[in-house]
């Protein structure tokens, strides 16, 4: 394949926006911390030597209970998606930035709306729908059936735009290239990255 945009602006990895660095910043590291099998804990023991386990393993999961998402959830989703062109995720190619995401999600109603605008390296890039289609069979994935996705193209980023707005918003042009072959082995490639 031949590269369209041979040098696009990348960002740092440490410069990108990201709560799952946050948690690792504010958690203390310890060299035992996690890592005993849940089966070897007491879960009698007490003192600050015998329980190995996070608060996490102690809530226990309750599916009436509906989590509120946002934002920074949804970057944090489909940042690390492969570039199917660059050995680049989405985030270092600022494909996909943070203040370009939209989420209407309250958890008392039946539904919620996820809005995604990507802006392509370049105004002609002829893989613009692919790597929409890539934002969304990930979110499809990962998010609840609750939620309506709106991927798109963002206004005045590239020449086609709109054509490639309607293609990644078309159901049924959508469930046709999630039945090519090919297409679905390009899009697999670029979620073997995702975290």
């Amino acid at each position: 394949m031949e590269t369209q945009n041979a040098n696009p602006t990348i960002l740092s990895v440490s410069d990108l926006p990201s709560r799952r660095l946050e948690q690792k910043k504010s958690s203390p590291s310890s060299l035992l911390s996690g890592t005993a099998p849940a089966y070897t804990r007491d879960p009698f023991a007490t003192g600050t030597g015998a329980d190995y386990s996070s608060s996490d393993d102690d809530e226990s999961e309750d599916d009436s209970v509906v989590e509120k998402i946002d934002e920074q959830e949804i970057y944090d989703l489909i940042a690390t998606i492969s570039d199917p062109e660059h050995p680049l995720t989405l985030g270092e190619l600022a494909v996909v930035n943070l203040p370009h995401i939209q989420v209407t999600d309250d958890p008392s109603s039946l539904t919620g709306r996820v809005l995604v605008e990507l802006t392509p390296t370049i105004n002609h890039c002829s893989l613009a729908t692919v790597i929409g289609l890539g934002v969304r069979v990930r979110l499809e994935q990962a998010l609840p059936p609750r939620f309506r996705l709106d991927v798109r193209i963002r206004e005045g980023t590239h020449a086609t735009g709109d054509q490639v707005n309607k293609q990644l918003n078309d159901k049924e042009r959508v469930a046709s290239a999630l039945e090519n072959e090919t297409l679905m082995g390009v899009v697999g490639k670029m979620l073997e990255s995702c975290k």
